[in-house]
This record gives C-alpha cells, sequence and structure tokens, in this order.
C-alpha cells in the first residue's frame, strides 16, 4: 500500500526546474541524432541509443533549478502528491506512470513483444516465487506491469510491427521461392489464418541451427534475385538481406519475413500494444511507453530467448497497423490510444501566437526543433532544443511560443484527461 512522505514544500511560483536526462549507451545507437539534439560534439564517442525522460529507477531524470540537482524518482517520493496531483498519486500509487524517450537507431533492435496487465502480474509473481533475482539476465518480468509504447518518427523510421495479412505474406514467399522453405509455405497456404501464422512462427523460431545455416543463406540469394528484378517486394528483399548479414542463421530473420514492414515519414507515430511482435529496424523518434522494462525477445538479439514464454504473450491476428498523424487538440495535435498510463502531444510553430500546455497531472515538456518561450504564473523560460521541462501537476495555466520557424515540442502526460 503507497504512503505519502510529508512534502518538504508543496507551492511553486514558477517553472524554475529543467530535466537532466541520461543517455543510454546501447550497440544499435547512433552517434550523431542525441549528440547533435543536446548540442554536444558529433559524432559521438560511443553509439548513443536512447535518452530517457522520467522517473525510472533504472536511470531517473534530475531536476536542475535554483535548489540545486535532484533525482525525479526521489522527488515524487518526498512530494507525490504536490508532484502528481491527489488524484494521479492514488491511482498510480505514488509513481510516475510513464517514461518519455528520445530513441534513435542505426542498427536493428531485437525482435521483441510486451506482456499485458495480467500476464506481467503473473509473470512477475511466478519468477519471485521461483527466486529469480530481478537483474538476472535470464529473468523474463523485471516488474508486474504491462508496456504499451507509441512511437513518433522525427525523421524516416523503418520498422517491422505486428504479424502481416496471409494472403500478402504468401505472396512474399512465393516470390522468393526458397525451396528450404517450401513445406512451411504449403502449411501456412493449408491454413491461412492466425492459428496458421502461430504454427509457422513457432516451427521457424524452434527449427535446429543446422537447418538454419541452409535456409537462411539460400533466403539471401532468394533476397538479392528479387532485388535485382525490382519485384514489389524490393524493400522486404532489402529489410531481410540486412538483418540477416547482421544476424546470420538467426530464426528471427525467418521471423521477420510474417511482419509488417512499416516506413513512417516525420511526425506519423505506431501504438504497439500488448503481444505486438515488433523490431525497430533505423531512424529516429519520440517514443513513450508505460514505465515498465518487461521485453520479450524473439531473435535478432544475442540476449535472452525464452520461446515459450514468448508464445504465451504474443497476439498472431493478421492487421495492418493503423498508421497515427494526430487529432487537432487546441493548438497541439494528439495521438490517442487505449493506454492510460501515458499520452502524447506535438505542437509544430513557427512563431508568433500563444498556446495553451493542457492541464492535468505531471507533464514533461521537450523540445525536439527550434526554441518555444514556456510562460507560467508571470514568470517565462525560454527552451531550446534538446531541453526539456518537468510541469508538476501543480504548474497550471503553462502556455508557448514558438521562437523561431519550425520549432516543434513534444508534452508526454498521462491519459487519465481526455
Amino acid at each position: 500500500m503507497f504512503s505519502p512522505v510529508p512534502p518538504r514544500h508543496r507551492k511553486r511560483k514558477t517553472i524554475v526546474e529543467l530535466l537532466e536526462n541520461p543517455v543510454r549507451p546501447y550497440a544499435w545507437g547512433s552517434r550523431t541524432v542525441i549528440a547533435e539534439l543536446r548540442g554536444e560534439p558529433s559524432p559521438s564517442p560511443h553509439p548513443e541509443a536512447e535518452m530517457w525522460l522520467g522517473a525510472h529507477p533504472g536511470d531517473p531524470s534530475y531536476l536542475v533549478g535554483e535548489a540545486g540537482r535532484t533525482s525525479l524518482l526521489d522527488a515524487l517520493r518526498v512530494d507525490p502528491e504536490g508532484l502528481l496531483g491527489p488524484d494521479r498519486c492514488a491511482k498510480w500509487s505514488g509513481s510516475l506512470p510513464y517514461l518519455l524517450k528520445v530513441l534513435a537507431a542505426d542498427e536493428p533492435l531485437s525482435l521483441q513483444a510486451h506482456p499485458s496487465s495480467a500476464q506481467a502480474a503473473e509473470g512477475f509473481a511466478r519468477e519471485n516465487a521461483a527466486g529469480i533475482p530481478v537483474d538476472a539476465p535470464t529473468r523474463n518480468y523485471r516488474d508486474g506491469s504491462h508496456k504499451p509504447e507509441l512511437i513518433c518518427a522525427l525523421g524516416e523510421f523503418h520498422a517491422l510491427v505486428g504479424f502481416r495479412e496471409v494472403p500478402q505474406t504468401l505472396a512474399l514467399l512465393r516470390a522468393l521461392d526458397v525451396a528450404e522453405l517450401a513445406p512451411h509455405v504449403a502449411m501456412l497456404e493449408a491454413q491461412p489464418d492466425a492459428a496458421g501464422l502461430r504454427a509457422s512462427f513457432t516451427t521457424w523460431i524452434t527449427l535446429p541451427q543446422s537447418v538454419l545455416d541452409r535456409a537462411v543463406p539460400a533466403l539471401q540469394a532468394a533476397c538479392v534475385r528479387l532485388a535485382q528484378e525490382g519485384s514489389a517486394f524490393v524493400r522486404e528483399a532489402r529489410m531481410a538481406l540486412e538483418l540477416s548479414e547482421r544476424y546470420p542463421g538467426d530464426a528471427g530473420v525467418l521471423a521477420a519475413l510474417l511482419l509488417n514492414l512499416v516506413v513512417l515519414q516525420p511526425g506519423e507515430a505506431l501504438y504497439l500494444p500488448a503481444g505486438n511482435l515488433h523490431a525497430y529496424l533505423s531512424g529516429a523518434g519520440v517514443e513513450l511507453m508505460a514505465n515498465s522494462d518487461n521485453v520479450l525477445r524473439g531473435g535478432l538479439t544475442s540476449k535472452h530467448v525464452d520461446v515459450p514464454e514468448l508464445l504465451r504473450v504474443l497476439d498472431f491476428t493478421p492487421r495492418t497497423p493503423p498508421v497515427l498523424r494526430g487529432t487537432a487538440d487546441g493548438g497541439w495535435l494528439r495521438y490517442d490510444t487505449d493506454a492510460a498510463e501515458f499520452l502524447l502531444r506535438r505542437f509544430d510553430g513557427d512563431g508568433g501566437a500563444e498556446v495553451a500546455v493542457p492541464d492535468g497531472g505531471p507533464r514533461i515538456l521537450l523540445c525536439t526543433a527550434g526554441s518555444a518561450l514556456v510562460r507560467s504564473a508571470g514568470d517565462e523560460r525560454v527552451l531550446r532544443r534538446g531541453q526539456a521541462l518537468w510541469l508538476p501537476a501543480d504548474d497550471r495555466d503553462v502556455a508557448v511560443v514558438a521562437q523561431e520557424s519550425g520549432s516543434q515540442l513534444f508534452l508526454a502526460g498521462d491519459g487519465l484527461d481526455v
């Protein structure tokens, strides 16, 4: 049961707290995108994959203001009601329910999916009962929460998302015409539905390495042929070639043939609910998710892959994923999902009119291009590219004014007031 700690202070006169945000140096990251966003030397010495904005226990942001530098996680522990508001404090048990990220991928991420709330709670309890340390590399569930997520492209963004409609997948497999895969194609032809996709995926993801060592090179040769012929499946062929070169002999290369290849343009977004098998391939985007660390991987990685557990959470329903372009909302564009933990808004401005920042709970305001004047309670601050502000629940009546052409802001909050 959550028990609030008495606050050190409750009133805030002005916006005084910038967020200082950690950067995660995963190997698949970019050496330029996040460095340039932050105004740091580019290229960076090491790949920079994600900038985290929030209160995740693994790497929280820091509040920087007149009182010094304080972890946002610690500030929430000290004054949860003041920062979250009484209603959110009760709803989210004193925690920030979302995590905002800037993601920059120069190489493909692992093939993965996230559990539902019920699956996460059951899996977390089960692994706790089994005595598996939370930080063990073989751990599947590091907390008891689900992890829906939204990615909004900052530039052209490539991703594999969900299982493709079966007729389209069969057309691709027939065009590839790989003898080593022919029995599996026939199996999907005989059962062209979610059950057939489950059978095909399960078969491919569990193939012996000796079989994969023959099938993947044969697939590579077929992809080269399709690319040279200018086939309708050129993009899919190039995708499979790139994955097979980076992950030779990986079953995930075959599994990727079953998924939708989606290319987002700047401002377009994808929502990934529980059970959606996906992999980000390349590009930069703003990502907003429930504040969880539960990932079940299915390939294209050297990390732990638990096939039986992955199969328990996957949704094999074939569908074309909807591309979200935002709904107009008082000068902002709002990306609606069914996740109560988060809501992402985007503001594009060229100067001039003042636009109100929606009230409601704790929010994070991030500038990704240009700059903006942020006004609150008679005070104002210029927010520049790469900077972010923490807006607690009691910072209301905030407004922004773009300071130059092409200025862009993202606002993260929860989805309770929509």
